[in-house]
């Protein structure tokens, strides 16, 4: 594997990022006009509901979508308007792992056959004795027996599958990975244990995460920073323990309130948000949650509120941002 990636500065920098999907009846903006950055070595946990475009995010910085506009730069590189050749060779650098263990593997594949494809196509090592011992030191790395080595999908438990998912993104020793919900399918036991791993895979090799999720319990325990999306739009980031200190958009401040309290007899109030969620086919202008937020101002319609710093390293879209200083 690469070493360990040192710290300091942007690996991954992204700007005014849009994607927007026509449909019949209009325009759909998922993305729209995300701007933010993922130090070397660290994790951006990214959460929301369904439907807020977080997937649609990670996959447009790996350009598994093409973006509408914006821009991606990578380690100083301009993914965005790369062309093929230079793209694959990106790519090697820039890797996934998906929600769906199962649907993100080839069923009629063995183990071996899946965690070695990378290998093969980039030609990252000779065939024959070298590909099977690069493969079975993958397998290693990510806790799946030698055993396992031609068994297939069917025969293995979630949690084995998504370790193949895993070593089959660490197989071309990348230095970014998008972590799409990767134990959102999982049992709380086999999330803990992917979890673990995951964090260990960091440290040894410095790796840098995108954690999408939705589990807001699950983003707390492994991100450095947390940037929080509703219908598209970046609406709150901040470091972990900050945001949970104090969340400051009340659409944050209502996640968190559902969290349940792991403890006998012990209750919080939670916060219901009513009313209806804004369209994002093409949305008005104004705050996208001001529908459902029992603080919207006339002025919350009239435009998208700015990501500001209401703290230091603390952004909120929210005009009730000087309320909180």
């Amino acid at each position: 594997m690469s070493d360990p990636v040192p710290g300091g500065g942007p690996l991954l920098e992204v700007r005014d990022l849009k994607k927007y999907f026509d449909v019949p009846k209009g325009r759909l903006h998922a993305v729209d006009g995300l701007s933010f950055s993922i130090d070397a070595g660290k994790t951006l946990g990214m959460v929301g509901e369904s439907g807020c475009g977080k997937s649609t995010t990670g996959r447009v910085l790996l350009r598994l979508h093409e973006p509408s506009s914006g821009s991606v730069r990578f380690d100083g590189v301009e993914v965005t308007g790369l062309p093929p050749d230079r793209l694959k060779e990106l790519r090697s650098r820039m890797q996934m792992i998906f929600q769906d263990p199962y649907a993100s593997i080839n069923p009629r594949h063995t183990v071996a056959t899946i965690i070695g494809e990378p290998l093969r196509i980039f030609r990252k090592v000779k065939g024959g004795a070298e590909h099977e011992a690069k493969v079975r030191e993958l397998m290693e790395t990510v806790g799946l027996a030698g055993r396992l080595y031609d068994a297939y999908p069917h025969e293995l438990d979630g949690g084995r599958r998504q370790r193949i998912g895993i070593a089959r993104a660490l197989a071309l020793e990348p230095r970014f990975i998008v972590c799409d919900e990767p134990v959102s399918s999982l049992d709380v036991s086999i999330q803990a244990q992917i979890l673990n791993l995951l964090q260990d895979l960091q440290e040894r090799f410095g790796l840098t995460y995108l954690f999408i999720t939705h589990d807001l319990s699950v983003v707390k325990h492994i991100s450095d920073d947390i940037a929080v999306m509703y219908l598209g739009q970046l609406i709150e980031k901040a470091p972990t323990r900050e945001l949970f200190r104090k969340p400051l958009h009340p659409y944050t401040q209502a996640l968190l309130s559902a969290i349940p309290v792991p403890k006998a007899g012990a209750r919080k109030k939670r916060i219901i948000l009513r009313s209806e969620i804004s369209s994002p086919i093409d949305p008005k202008p104004g705050c996208r949650f001001a529908p459902r937020c029992e603080f919207a101002r006339p002025e919350c319609l009239e435009s998208d509120p700015p990501l500001a710093e209401a703290a230091p390293g603390h952004f909120v879209a929210c005009r009730r941002a000087a309320d909180f200083e």
